[in-house]
């Protein structure tokens, strides 16, 4: 039986702001800031096992790397000291290695200081600005300009800007766990991991907090979404921290974490995407970013050592999906992820947002085409990847109650173990892309691209990746009835696949099936100039764009439904 979705909203299940540990954090931001920096700076020491020329030689890396960001990679946003900071940095690490005359133990304390100024500087960069009287307005205001879009695009004319015909919820289907969710944001501290395809995901998850009547969320926003004034107003009023992508030095990455987590650990209920940035491939993220995630589970050791060992205590991992009909930036995701070819490599962030116009353009075209967005809310885990109850307590794989504590316990007591731990996170990381995986909603367009794609790819089987997306596009054609007949082969095998718990389906893929395959062209293609998936005069099945059928197409690996071809 197909689920229902969320058609009201919930009351607040927290009503006094005063309770909000974001709000707390807030008041105690520069306290914090200056905590994060400190923190910051002994996990550092301790992995360069405080040795001064370790340590020099990280200090160096981060200075060079901070300079060649400067150099090749700037943004609006970045403080305009920038270089003068940085400069500072590098007057600092020349007069430490010209005085000879230093013992080890005072140019570990020269070096010291200049490692603090950089855990201070970056602490104070990644800190939210969370203000609770901007809060309110904020989410009445986004919640009120995307309605106002849906009804100018459902009901035609400037009056039905105004209209409150049409609700978000007609257009954003809220499916899955979300009564346990709100259950345990009152029991313990939630962090919410969704998958990442566009950079709409921020504030429509903000918006799904709202719509559930849950408290403020810090996130994990990438800092390029701050370039832009108007939408760093929102991102700094829904409480989001910034992520910078380019830095990718240990004195940086480690502040982030140390952020995360004391955040966490304060009580603040989280939000960061674990894949760390948008699925260039289009695929559901099957490889995540471990480095935030890794907080998580820092915290919630914690808070054991702490003596919290109640519910109260507990922090439970919400895996949540996003689906799309389409990805309005695909056409440069899936360059840049061709591009990478597999490897990581050094790239500017694509500049569909790089203004408020275009932030403008890109709403006012999402909400104007009639494609709808389901967010999937999975069951909630524990911090090793177990469901919880109703109560908040962990399962393991018969449904028995196992206590989380005991996993951190070493010669008797709560102990740091960070090889351990490593292993912690990376099996709560299998257990999130498998939860991604059940949740994901399969759309009518999925499915058409998936099939599309996978019989070219039949037709050309002696060709590699790239040479079939060199494929002219006019020499492709699929007949009609063999694209129907595949579409009801995959579909049946979705559907067995869904009776085994490991996936999910929108309710119109019940419709008849040239209804589906219908519709689903129609909602791929309705943006791109270059149409993923044509029919052409014949009746035949076609693309304008390989590389975009592709990106659509791999929203459906990760089955085994490629071994139906």
């Amino acid at each position: 039986m197909e689920e229902k979705y969320i058609k009201h909203k919930y009351e607040p299940i927290h009503p006094s702001k005063e309770e909000w540990p974001v709000v707390k954090l807030a008041r105690e931001r520069k306290e914090f800031v200056k905590k994060v920096a400190d923190l910051s700076e002994d996990r550092i020491l301790n992995l360069t096992g405080n040795n001064p020329d370790i340590l020099k030689e990280e200090l160096e890396t981060t200075l060079y790397r901070e300079k060649l960001r400067i150099k090749q990679n700037p943004w609006v946003v970045d403080p305009d000291d920038d270089s003068s900071f940085w400069s500072g940095v590098k007057s600092s690490l020349v007069q430490i290695s010209t005085e000879t005359v230093k013992s080890k133990v005072k140019k570990l304390q020269a070096y010291k200081v200049v490692l603090n100024q950089i855990t201070a500087r970056y602490a104070e960069e990644i800190a939210s600005n969370f203000k609770t009287t901007h809060y309110k307005f904020t989410r009445s205001v986004v919640t009120y300009g995307f309605s106002r879009l849906l009804n100018a695009a459902r009901v035609k004319g400037f009056k039905s800007i105004f209209s409150n015909q049409y609700t978000l919820q007609d257009k954003i289907q809220i499916t899955g766990e979300t009564d346990q969710l709100r259950d345990l944001a009152t029991k313990g501290t939630v962090v919410m991991v969704p998958t990442h395809f566009s950079n709409l995901d921020s504030i429509l998850i903000g918006w799904v907090i709202s719509v559930l009547g849950l408290p403020p969320f810090i996130y994990g926003a990438g800092l390029n979404l701050f370039n832009i004034s108007i939408f760093a107003y929102f991102m700094n009023s829904l409480g989001a921290y910034k992520v910078d992508r380019r830095k990718k030095n240990l004195m940086y990455l480690e502040t982030l974490k140390t952020y995360s987590k004391e955040a966490i650990q304060f009580g603040c209920h989280s939000l960061f995407f674990p894949g760390g940035t948008r699925s260039r491939s289009g695929m559901i993220e099957s490889k995540l970013k471990l480095g935030l995630l890794s907080t998580a589970i820092e915290a919630q050791r914690a808070n054991f050592e702490n003596g919290l060992n109640d519910i109260s205590g507990k922090i439970f991992i919400v895996p949540v999906t996003i689906n799309y009909h389409f990805v309005l930036e695909a056409p440069s995701l899936i360059r840049d992820h061709l591009s990478i070819t597999g490897q990581e490599r050094y790239y500017k962030e694509n500049d569909e947002f790089s203004n408020s116009y275009k932030i403008s353009k890109f709403l006012i075209k999402f909400f104007t085409k009639g494609s709808d967005i389901s967010v999937s809310v999975g069951k909630a885990m524990d911090v090793l990847g177990n469901y919880v109850d109703v109560d908040g307590r962990s399962l393991d794989k018969h449904g028995r109650v196992i206590d989380t504590r005991d996993y951190f316990i070493s010669d008797g007591k709560v102990s740091v173990d960070n090889q351990r731990e490593e292993e912690y996170t990376n099996m709560l990381g299998k257990r999130i892309v498998e939860e991604f995986h059940k949740i994901n909603r399969v759309f009518n367009s999925h499915l058409v691209a998936f099939v599309a794609f996978e019989l070219i790819k039949k037709q050309n089987r002696k060709l590699d990746l790239f040479d079939l997306l060199r494929l002219p596009e006019e020499d492709i054609a699929i007949p009609y009835e063999e694209f129907k007949a595949n579409c009801q082969l995959v579909l049946d095998k979705i559907k067995e696949l869904k009776s085994q718990g490991l996936i999910n389906t929108a309710p119109h893929l019940s419709l008849d099936l040239d209804e589906i395959i219908s519709r689903g062209m129609e909602n791929v293609g309705m943006y791109h100039a270059k149409r993923p998936i044509i029919r052409d005069k014949n009746g035949n099945i076609g693309t304008d764009d390989m590389s975009l059928l592709y990106f659509y197409h791999n929203r459906l690996t990760g089955y085994g439904l490629e071994k139906l071809y």
